[in-house]
C-alpha cells in the first residue's frame, strides 16, 4: 500500500470497486457528505464503522488505515497455472447437497474460497453463491474458473475478520479457515453469521485440529496442526 491518509485510501478503494459516493454511502446508511469529508481528509471514519466500510471496499480494516501487508502464504501457493487444492469439491459439498438440495436457488456463501472450487461446484448444481477470500491470487484464480465453468458467482478479496454480512444466506460455509480465527473473535463471529442465516438454513464448517493419527494436509507446514474435516 503507498504511503495514503485514509481518505485517500478510501478514495482510491471507492473508486476501485466501481462505487460513487452515494453509493458507498447507502451501503453504509450515511451521508454521501460524509463520504465527501472522509476522502478530502476533512474528517476520519468513526472506528465502530471501519469493518462496513472494509467489507463495503472489498479490503481490510488494516489496509484502510494505510498497514503494509506482505504478500500472504496463500498468493504463493496461489501463483502457479495450476490449481493448488485440484478441482474436485471439498466432500462436505455432497453433505450440504443432501440436507439443502438445489431445488432452487438457495443463497450460499463461501467463506475462505481460495481458487473458487466449491464455489463453482456449487454454481453449476443451481445455487446462488457468493464467496470471498482473503488471496488476491486465489480470487483471480477463481474468477476464471467460474468463467471457463460458464457459472456467474460474487467473488472478491476480504478478510473474514473484517467482513460482516448484509444480507441472509440459505447456507454460510466454510472449509479450513476457522481455525485461523483468534480464540477472541471466534464467538463473535460465528454469532454473526448465525444472525445472517435464514430460518431452516445451515451452516457448514470444517477445520483443522491437533490429531496426531491423521495425515498431514498438504499446505500444513511444521506449525500448523493436522487437518480433521
Amino acid at each position: 500500500m503507498e504511503n495514503l491518509k485514509i481518505g485517500e485510501i478510501i478514495s482510491k478503494k471507492r473508486k476501485e470497486a466501481g462505487l460513487t459516493q452515494n453509493q458507498l454511502a447507502k451501503l453504509l446508511n450515511i451521508s454521501f457528505q460524509a463520504v465527501s469529508k472522509w476522502e478530502n481528509s476533512t474528517t476520519c471514519p468513526d472506528i465502530v464503522i471501519l469493518p462496513k466500510l472494509a467489507a463495503a471496499l472489498h479490503t481490510t480494516v488494516d489496509a484502510l488505515l494505510g498497514y503494509t501487508s506482505v504478500v500472504t502464504d496463500y498468493d504463493e501457493r496461489y501463483r502457479n497455472e495450476g490449481y493448488y487444492w485440484g478441482l474436485m469439491p471439498n466432500r462436505i459439498c455432497y453433505d450440504i447437497m443432501k440436507i439443502i438440495p438445489p431445488v432452487k436457488p438457495y443463497r450460499v456463501l463461501d467463506i475462505g474460497c481460495g481458487e473458487g472450487k466449491d464455489a463453482v461446484f456449487f454454481a453449476k448444481c443451481g445455487y446462488d453463491i457468493t464467496a470471498f477470500d482473503i488471496s488476491e491470487q486465489g480470487i483471480e484464480k477463481a474468477k476464471r474458473l467460474a468463467e471457463h465453468n460458464k457459472v456467474e458467482i460474487n467473488f472478491f478479496k476480504a478478510d473474514i475478520l473484517d467482513y460482516r454480512p448484509d444480507t441472509e444466506f440459505d447456507i454460510i460455509f466454510s472449509s479450513g479457515v476457522f481455525h485461523f480465527l483468534p480464540d477472541d473473535k471466534r464467538n463473535e463471529i460465528c454469532s454473526v453469521l448465525k444472525a445472517h442465516t435464514k430460518k431452516n438454513g445451515i451452516n457448514a464448517l470444517n477445520v483443522f485440529v491437533k490429531k496426531p493419527f491423521i495425515t498431514r494436509a498438504p499446505d500444513k507446514t511444521r506449525d500448523e496442526s493436522k487437518r480433521h474435516p
